[in-house]
């Protein structure tokens, strides 16, 4: 063979191992990348809950009507007072109050509570001087006993009726068999209840005066008619006036 042919083989014989090393290489996978998950968020807390409420009008004359109109925001509970209950969220209501009033929204949700409020006033009408006094009546109508007169919406006993009420306890001091029956009055304007009330209370207040002057409380009883039985039935201040009051009757023993 000749050196030629040697070197032919040989190289040919390592051509062939080294494609069959080739061959049987290990292939090593390809390793995925590798993603971290997302943290976890904690939700925000619920807002806290929110009110507003408002009358239309908020003053008003004693009989008349307002009406509250409010709103409220994240509120499981709504009550509003006073002594109105339970409302809803988004809501308005006729008020007719015999006196002036707050009106309060109380809210309550996940994230606290809250309140809110709206206060209608009662106005009283300015009044006409002079007032009426048992001097200004007929002479007819003068008797030993003068009946006082009242403020409007007022049980208080007035500077002109403290003279009044200082000869009325004179006259039952030096008559000491008189015993007297007190009547309360009031105008027209309010309720029936509301002047029932008020009514009692201007006959009480009358009362308790004319005991303080050292009149025996069971030679006086008192009793409230409100806005029945009128004096006047005229639809003026004059007349509002001669019925805002306390009657005095003697009565028979």
């Amino acid at each position: 063979m000749s050196k030629r042919r040697i070197l032919l083989v040989v190289v040919l014989g390592l051509s062939v191992t080294i494609l069959m090393s080739a061959c049987h290489k290990t292939r090593v996978a390809a390793t995925a990348p590798t993603t971290s998950a997302p943290a976890a968020t904690t939700p925000p807390p619920p807002s806290p809950p929110t009110c507003t409420i408002t009358a239309d009008p908020a003053t008003l004359v004693l009989g008349k009507s307002a009406t509250l109109t409010w709103s409220s925001n994240n509120a499981s509970t709504i009550e509003l007072d006073p002594g109105l209950g339970a409302q809803q969220a988004f809501g308005s209501l006729t008020v007719s109050p015999q006196e002036s009033t707050t009106y309060t929204l109380k809210v309550t949700g996940p994230s606290g509570n809250a309140s809110c409020d709206a206060r209608v006033t009662i106005a009283i009408p300015p009044q006409t001087k002079p007032t009426v006094a048992e001097s200004n009546l007929p002479a007819a109508s003068v008797k030993p006993l003068q009946d006082v007169y009242y403020d409007y919406a007022m049980s208080d006993i007035r500077s002109d009726a403290r003279d009044i009420l200082s000869a009325d306890a004179a006259y039952l001091q030096s008559h000491p068999d008189v015993k007297i029956r007190i009547e309360g009055y009031c105008d027209p304007r309010g309720s029936e209840e509301y002047n029932l009330g008020l009514g009692d209370r201007r006959a009480t207040a009358a009362k308790t005066f004319l005991m303080n002057l050292g009149i025996a409380a069971d030679r006086i009883s008192t009793v409230s008619y409100g806005k029945d039985k009128p004096f006047c039935t005229d639809q003026t201040e004059e007349c509002y006036q001669r019925n805002r009051r306390a009657h005095f009757v003697e009565v028979q023993p």
